[in-house]
């Protein structure tokens, strides 16, 4: 065969890339094998194995350029000036994509998944991106330090194999052999890009990742950045779903709600959305868990909790805070992509603030970032929100961190001034942001508050000290007496204890509702979620109209608890006594409700209880797509 040299040679290059995605994947783990759960040598073995796949997929789609110009019969593929033209294309094509494994090094610790399309949606609004960008590089140098290094290896090695410049001498034989391998090569390619051969299987997506494992969180170490990318490139997964038929549909769930209970005195809300605050940092959240050496990192919140109604059991029921506004305050959870970012979120939704609108409530958010920054604005405005403070309207920035927005303790501060101003009834929500990377707090605390054993902690503190100021000031103020102030937070963070770094713990967030007089004061261990924060504050005030909302009411039980959230890969469906694992089609796994590292599959001894709960999960995923495409977010 007259191009034998070049096959093997493009072979060699492709190896290559099959190498340092291998060394993507054990920098992956090394990174974030806390979070991983990776049992002896055997089962990280079997994870690479099952990535080849995956690896595959995203390497063949990164070089469909470079490998047809290889192929190509030009008769020119061995010149020193084509070769060079092929150096160009396959580095910046494979450089490119490997980047983003990098990026996932350290964003895996934060959202618990691999990056999307969505994830780059999400923030492509910001205004202060490049800061952002910039700040990551200089936080995780270590990270940019190991990609220059492995680049510059990948191209020493590339520059090993090389191509003599050969003259065609038998063109007709060159022709000929170059078509069928054309055709091979073509033949493979189709194959390598689907994951396997067979014509009745659709090409293999991020869902597919779960099928090789017997561990859900280790579908995000068989999976690759480039492919996750690739994957989810024009994408729309808010799709119909008919598990079930309308009156089925009706028996299993119950998404409008009425509450027949009205008060002549209505309270007033504050709610805190406290960036990144997962559960794991209250102590009081945590009493019951008997976790090793605990330490809180919240003292002004545990004291506040002897005197609230708290969920220790509670969940977010997204990854992100857009996730986490639009659960709060429209009951609207976000799964593989978040609706806030979508195309049908640009629609009219019932929420907490439209209800409290209509109950005669001045509603208003707070968040300290520069105005629009995260979407909030937007999707404020959607919600009919009276008033938005941010920044601009802070209009001081002598309290700027140089990065987010305002420091907490001086913003809430401003909150509550304006909080002072207002008639009642008034419904209140802000948005935290200190208690984020990169976990400094202000100089002049420097070292006030615990540092801990992770970044985190020190600024955990800080956000809880900012919480104490802003009540020992509301506290002396009328309305302080009839309002029912509520927290919880959009998402977790960096995990430290063993308990929290496991796959069901990764989203568990506090949920607290507080009233002056003592007349919440409870522990409630049922489970929780943060789409029941919009039923359960209209049951508080009085609301008694008809909603959409798919969470319930926690101080009622007229619906089991249950959670519903999303990896960015599978739902996770808690109820009873187990966690239902579901891919969007059928269940994949069940596991028993105390098995927070969801390690023993019991889907081969499914029960009655079981497929309820299977059947539950489909029904809530059909309601919510209906509702979402036909644009029935309000009661009719």
């Amino acid at each position: 065969m007259p191009r034998i040299r070049e096959y093997f040679i493009l072979f060699y290059r492709l190896g290559l890339a099959y190498f340092f995605y291998f060394i993507a994947r054990i920098l992956f783990f090394f990174y974030n094998k806390d979070l991983l759960h990776v049992d002896g040598i055997s089962e990280f073995a079997n994870i690479c194995y099952r990535g080849l796949t995956f690896d595959t997929t995203a390497i063949l789609y990164v070089n469909l350029l470079f490998i047809l110009l290889s192929i190509l019969p030009l008769l020119i593929n061995t010149k020193p000036i084509y070769q060079k033209i092929l150096f160009y294309v396959y580095f910046v094509t494979n450089l490119l994509a490997y980047s983003t494994n990098f990026i996932d090094l350290i964003y895996y610790k934060f959202s618990n998944f691999r990056l999307t399309i969505a994830t780059f949606n999400e923030f492509k609004g910001e205004t202060n991106g490049i800061s952002l960008f910039a700040s990551f590089l200089v936080s995780y140098w270590h990270v940019l330090a190991l990609f220059i290094a492995l680049s510059w290896f990948w191209l020493f090695l590339y520059k090993r194999g090389t191509i003599t410049q050969k003259k065609i001498t038998h063109k007709r034989s060159y022709f000929a052999t170059s078509f069928i391998a054309f055709l091979v090569f073509g033949t493979l390619i189709v194959g390598g890009i689907r994951g396997d051969f067979k014509h009745s299987t659709r090409p293999i997506t991020l869902v597919d990742a779960n099928k090789f494992v017997p561990k859900s969180v280790h579908a995000s170490m068989v999976l690759n950045t480039p492919f996750t990318l690739i994957r989810t490139i024009n994408k729309n997964y808010f799709l119909q779903q008919s598990f079930f038929s309308k009156e089925e549909l009706n028996s299993l769930i119950k998404p409008i709600k009425q509450y027949n209970s009205e008060l002549s005195n209505k309270p007033n809300i504050v709610l805190f959305i406290i960036e990144s605050y997962g559960r794991e940092y209250l102590g009081a959240f945590n009493k019951r868990y008997n976790i090793p050496n605990y330490k809180s990192y919240t003292p002004f919140l545990d004291s506040l909790a002897q005197h609230s109604l708290i969920f220790d059991n509670a969940y977010a029921n997204g990854r992100k805070s857009i996730h986490g506004m639009s659960s709060v305050l429209a009951g609207i959870p976000s799964f593989k992509v978040a609706f806030t970012s979508s195309s049908f979120s640009n629609q009219k939704i019932q929420s907490l603030v439209s209800c409290l609108n209509d109950y005669g409530y001045d509603t208003s958010f707070f968040h300290g970032a520069a105005n629009g920054s995260m979407g909030f604005l937007g999707f404020g405005n959607i919600l009919g929100l009276d008033h938005y403070y941010g920044k601009t309207e802070f209009n001081n920035d002598a309290e700027y961190d140089g990065m987010w927005g305002i420091w907490d303790e001086p913003f809430l501060q401003y909150m509550e001034q304006v909080i002072t101003t207002k008639k009642e009834p008034f419904f209140v929500s802000v948005f935290t942001l200190t208690s984020h990377d990169p976990f400094i707090p202000p100089a002049k605390y420097k070292n006030t508050f615990p540092k801990g054993n992770i970044p985190m902690h020190q600024v955990v503190g800080y956000t809880d000290f900012a919480l104490k100021r802003f009540f020992e000031k509301a506290k002396k103020e009328p309305w302080f007496k009839n309002t029912i102030f509520v927290l919880t937070a959009d998402h977790t963070n960096q995990k430290f204890y063993p308990k929290y770094q496991k796959g069901i713990n990764r989203s568990a967030v506090p949920i607290l509702f507080y009233k002056s007089d003592n007349s919440l004061a409870k522990i409630d261990t049922a489970l929780a979620q943060q789409i029941d924060i919009y039923p359960t504050v209209l049951d508080m005030v009085g609301y008694n109209k008809p909603f959409r909302s798919w969470g319930r009411s926690l101080i009622r039980n007229d619906i089991k608890p249950f959670v519903i959230t999303h990896t960015g890969n599978v739902f996770h469906f808690m109820k009873g006594n187990y966690t239902c694992v579901f891919d969007g089609n059928k269940s994949i796994g069940f596991y028993d409700i105390n098995d927070d590292a969801l390690t023993h599959n019991l889907i081969n001894s499914k029960n009655i209880e079981m497929r309820a709960i299977e059947n539950e999960c489909k029904a809530y995923i059909q309601d919510y797509m209906h509702r979402i495409l036909d644009k029935k977010l309000v009661v009719q």
